[in-house]
């Protein structure tokens, strides 16, 4: 058995273009333009044919419900952009006390307080150790922050899940060659003896800095560390606890729902109701003035539905779609740095995007 999480999970990736091109705002909004369409069409028409006056509502009321609802909607995408910078400043400082702790493994271990004189070679394969378990840790992470959630689009009702994996499938899935990449990645940087062990656990990631906390431990013992140096690689890793803490306080702990579903609902109650006030206002233009209501509802109710969306899909970075935060390219950064601090030949290159995609 395999700890979940380290199985088959979906990439994460980030929109990296200045500016989204029609065709893909069209690719993500043009099933809710058609609704749109076709209600506005609905109300126009019985309006116009069946002169059924009793279907407009006054623009007022209307007006001020629309107003309430963007005052919601902008707390709620206010909300939601904050979990999403958040989780990028903690992998910013993942990765800052990732190159830290590579400094301080070299710098710091070493033969000046032991008895017995170490190899230099002896030396190297200590940090080599540390820092690869280091690696390791870091796409362990990144594995278990994939595990789709509850409240996520991939565990909806059939159509918002299919609609996701299709999302998923041209805005990452497939894009790069990265399939089963944590466990090769844990495969290559973890010695042999621990692989099938940490894996298994429930949570690889915790148990992977717990080992590195074991080794600095044998290293005190060995006197290869002080106890000042001692506590300050501790330190570190007690800092890299605290980096993951943040990050599954995120994933775990969603945007409160009574924020997240009543925008929905609040949206569509105005959707609803737009184009009832529309239409009276724009009969007052003349004969065909009911019809010129189709496009400004559509444009209007287009505008309410697009803010909805934006907040609905920016509260979940570590989701699986085109704005989440870049995670295989922020280990890939921090792998180089690390391989480059060992002096080691074989570097890996930087994950490239694809398709305006950084994964």
């Amino acid at each position: 058995p395999r700890s979940r999480g380290l199985g088959d999970v979906y990439k994460r990736q980030m929109y990296i273009n200045k500016n989204f091109s029609l065709k893909q705002v069209f690719e993500f909004t043009g099933g809710h333009i058609l609704w749109l369409a076709a209600w506005s069409t609905f109300v126009a028409a019985f309006y116009e044919f069946f002169h059924w006056e009793f279907l407009h509502i006054p623009w007022l009321p209307l007006s001020v419900i629309g107003t309430a609802v963007a005052f919601y909607v902008g707390f709620k995408n206010n909300s939601a952009y904050d979990r999403l910078w958040e989780a990028r400043k903690i992998w910013g400082a993942i990765i800052n006390s990732s190159r830290m702790w590579g400094s301080n493994v070299k710098g710091f271990i070493s033969n000046q307080f032991s008895e017995k004189d170490y190899s230099k070679e002896e030396l190297a394969e200590i940090h080599k150790k540390l820092m690869y378990r280091h690696i390791a840790w870091l796409y362990a992470l990144r594995s278990q922050l994939l595990i789709p959630t509850p409240w996520e689009h991939i565990n909806q009702n059939k159509h918002v899940r299919r609609t996701t994996e299709k999302r998923m499938k041209k805005f990452g899935l497939g894009l790069n060659n990265a399939d089963g990449v944590t466990e090769k990645q844990l495969e290559a940087y973890l010695p042999s003896e621990e692989v099938t062990r940490l894996i298994n656990f429930k949570n690889t990631a915790t148990q992977i800095i717990d080992q590195q906390s074991q080794d600095l431990q044998h290293l005190r013992k060995l006197d290869l560390i002080d106890d000042f140096r001692h506590m300050e690689l501790q330190k570190l890793l007690n800092d890299f606890y605290t980096h993951q803490g943040k990050c599954e306080r995120i994933k775990k702990f969603p945007l409160p729902r009574q924020y997240g579903s009543m925008s929905f609902i609040f949206v569509g109650i105005f959707i609803f109701l737009l184009p009832l006030g529309m239409v009276s206002e724009f009969h007052k233009l003349g004969e065909f003035g009911a019809w010129v209501s189709i496009p400004f509802t559509i444009l209007i109710g287009w505008v309410y539905l697009m803010m909805e969306l934006i907040g609905d899909y920016s509260e979940n970075p570590f989701e699986g779609l085109g704005n989440d935060i870049p995670m295989l390219s922020l280990c890939r950064v921090i792998e180089i740095d690390l391989k480059e601090m060992l002096g080691e030949a074989d570097i890996p290159p930087a994950v490239e995007a694809k398709n305006g995609i950084l994964m």
